[in-house]
């Protein structure tokens, strides 16, 4: 746990943080203290709460369930994956009719959470957009491509249980209480590190992002029961989910999307199995600490030495009956298009394989490249394609084709919307544009002696 902190002390480590406007003036902002700010510790209640849409803007959640006050936060799958304990009812059908699945080759949702907001801060409401701008001009949208590409708009928010199979109740019901601080404050910090904001928004877009993500799940597996080949799914949603940990928000996170559809996957569609793959330049501490100790739930993770927030040593490779599930690599700062390209072919294509996923969800953060402010790395255009494909691929020969990918980190509005187009032709099979966006004077030699080290010491590590 973190040490508390209060409106004059702030933890974050990262340089390109500290140095920034918004770090510099944090501090003459209201801070609720702590990872799990004690105002949340105050409060553990329930409400009813009317569904809403993406398209209303009036956010709703799936139906709650609470059995006798408690909430109902768990499933339980089968030793052969074959059957599931749906707790909150049915599997979920997809929003689609089959005749719109068939020809799919991507379905994504856009929830650009325009009230989460703090301008100058990196994880500002501008970054969605400048995605969905970018696939417009670059002719990738359902404009364009009519139906190989569909965008699923009238998607629900995860219902309470939902987000509850990951993070405690105490957090979910203060952050909700929280809400009405930020209102009467504009805006408030609800962790130290990051520095994570809120606004009176917040809870139900955090929601609603975590929403879509568990649609395109129940999309993708619904097509992936019509034919061999299912669309690709993108979440293109904010905040991103990696840091936030279980018991409260973390590194502009709030709450963890890509571990809530992983639970989901398992619970509503008895898809045992689940690999999740995170590329952001961080490590996602957050969905690693949510799985540590679980067999079922691979984490393989590579990001840059010794960036935000610390975590993700090699030598941590999860605990109890989840030993052996967490993957952690970690590459030298200046890593780039030959790192990855190692490290996909070297050690998470033969972690997929051995691992035998039933789905395979995408911590896609886009902060690797080159010319992003938050890092070190010099990932572009070129290699963001690459991992695409690569999984994309890779998903068709151990799970159906079952892959959804979740937005992370970006904070260069044109890297992170080019590198997000060219993920998109990659999933259509289509060249790559990166020779437009990518300009090799930027880039500089790679540290190949301590790549290949790293490599195999992981993969000696996991007896690669």
């Amino acid at each position: 746990m973190l040490p508390l902190v209060d409106a004059t002390t702030c933890l974050c480590k990262c340089p390109a943080v500290t140095r920034s406007p918004l770090y510099q003036s944090s501090c003459c902002l209201p801070l609720l203290s702590g990872r799990v700010f004690p105002l949340l510790r105050q409060y553990c209640v329930y409400g009813t709460h009317d569904s809403l849409t993406w398209s209303s803007l009036q956010t709703t959640r799936r139906k709650q369930n609470l059995n006798g006050g408690r909430w109902s936060a768990q499933c339980a799958t089968s030793h052969d994956g074959a059957s599931v304990s749906h707790v909150n009812g049915a599997p979920k059908d997809s929003p689609l009719p089959d005749s719109l699945l068939r020809d799919a080759r991507i379905l994504y949702c856009a929830s650009p959470p325009m009230g989460h907001n703090k301008e100058a801060h990196p994880e500002s409401n501008k970054r969605v957009p400048a995605i969905v701008d970018a696939l417009e001009k670059l002719e990738l949208t359902p404009k364009h491509r009519g139906s190989q590409v569909l965008e699923i708009q009238n998607f629900y928010p995860a219902s309470l249980d939902d987000v509850a199979r990951v993070h405690s109740r105490t957090y979910i019901t203060g952050l909700e209480k929280a809400m009405s601080k930020a209102l009467d404050e504009g805006l408030i910090f609800i962790e130290g590190t990051g520095p994570t904001y809120a606004t009176q928004t917040t809870f139900t877009e955090s929601l609603l992002s975590a929403g879509a993500g568990i649609t395109l799940v129940d999309s993708v597996v619904a097509a992936s029961k019509l034919g061999l080949s299912p669309p690709l799914g993108f979440a293109l949603i904010r905040p991103p989910g990696h840091h936030a940990v279980p018991e409260g928000p973390m590194g502009f996170c709030v709450f963890g999307n890509i571990a809530v559809a992983a639970r989901y996957a398992q619970c509503q569609h008895g898809l045992k199995r689940v690999m999740i793959i995170d590329f952001d330049v961080h490590h996602g501490n957050g969905t690693c600490d949510a799985f540590y100790d679980d067999p079922d739930i691979f984490f393989l993770s590579t990001h840059q030495l010794g960036s935000y927030p610390g975590t993700g040593k090699m030598n941590l490779i999860g605990q109890g009956s989840g030993e052996g599930t967490t993957l952690n690599l970690p590459l030298p700062g200046g890593s780039g298009d030959y790192s990855m390209r190692c490290a996909f072919d070297e050690v998470i294509a033969p972690s997929a394989q051995r691992f035998k996923p039933d789905i395979i969800l995408v911590s896609a953060g886009y902060d690797a490249h080159v010319l992003d402010p938050l890092a070190g790395l010099q990932f572009t255009t070129g290699t963001f394609y690459m991992l695409a494909s690569s999984i994309k691929q890779l998903a068709r020969e151990l799970c159906s084709g079952r892959c959804v990918f979740f937005l992370e980190g970006g904070y260069n509005l044109q890297s992170l919307s080019s590198s997000v187009a060219d993920t998109f032709r990659a999933f259509l099979d289509e060249p790559s544009l990166a020779a437009q966006f990518d300009d090799p004077a930027m880039l500089y030699e790679e540290p190949t002696r301590r790549i290949k080290e790293a490599i195999e010491k992981v993969r000696h590590l996991h007896s690669l």
